[in-house]
């Protein structure tokens, strides 16, 4: 328990300054990392013919996801443990609201897009266990056992549902990138600031005073 008291005295001490904790910074840039290059493989992979290299990169985008998947509930997880620092989009306004739609709607297709993207590597046969980092091994979904009729439909109703996350995700990504670059050149506060990983020389101590966000 006392770990745990000084973890979270230790977060809390930059929440309470206007910035992320350097474990949500880091949860958020290297998602984020793996989001691009999952838009970028999964057009990449559309324009592959069907063969062994489609499978295997198929395969390598499908465990991508799960591990985006983990990463999102310890995000979460996280989240519970230690709040999101109060900061200039927090203000009350349409600007707070849409930030925390923006988020949830992320949450959502974080599951939505792996879960589905399982859903469809489990109804191709011969079924093939996945891994997440090559460490955890992740069994099929139970397609296998229904008829050939019902794996075709699974296949075609998760390919459905992953179409639609990643035009959600498509459009997502540049309105958050969009806000995200309002907020610091339009509107000059703090809002990238505070996810922006600490860079301090040897002579400089991290200021972690309290930030009172702006009315209006």
């Amino acid at each position: 328990m006392r770990l745990h008291r000084h973890v979270r005295e230790w977060a809390v001490s930059y929440t309470e300054g206007g910035k992320y904790s350097p474990v949500g910074i880091w949860f958020h840039w290297i998602m984020a990392g793996l989001v691009l290059f999952q838009l970028g493989l999964g057009w990449i992979m559309s324009r592959y013919q069907v063969g062994g290299n489609k499978l295997a990169i198929y395969e390598l985008h499908s465990e991508l996801g799960l591990t985006i998947l983990l990463l999102a509930i310890l995000r979460f997880a996280w989240r519970l443990f230690i709040p999101d620092p109060i900061n200039d989009a927090d203000s009350p306004g349409w600007q707070s609201t849409a930030a925390h739609l923006t988020t949830y709607l992320f949450y959502a297709l974080f599951a939505l897009l792996p879960l589905s993207g399982w859903a469809m590597w489990s109804a191709i046969q011969p079924v093939e266990p996945l891994t997440i980092a090559g460490l955890i091994a992740v069994p099929p979904m139970p397609f296998h056992t229904l008829a050939p009729v019902w794996q075709f439909q699974v296949l075609t109703w998760a390919e459905s549902l992953h179409l639609w996350g990643v035009i959600g995700l498509a459009l997502l990504v540049p309105l958050h990138v969009g806000a995200a670059l309002k907020h610091h050149f339009w509107d000059r506060d703090d809002v990238v600031r505070g996810i922006l990983p600490e860079i301090q020389d040897d002579q400089s101590a991290p200021d972690h005073t309290q930030y009172t966000p702006k009315a209006g």
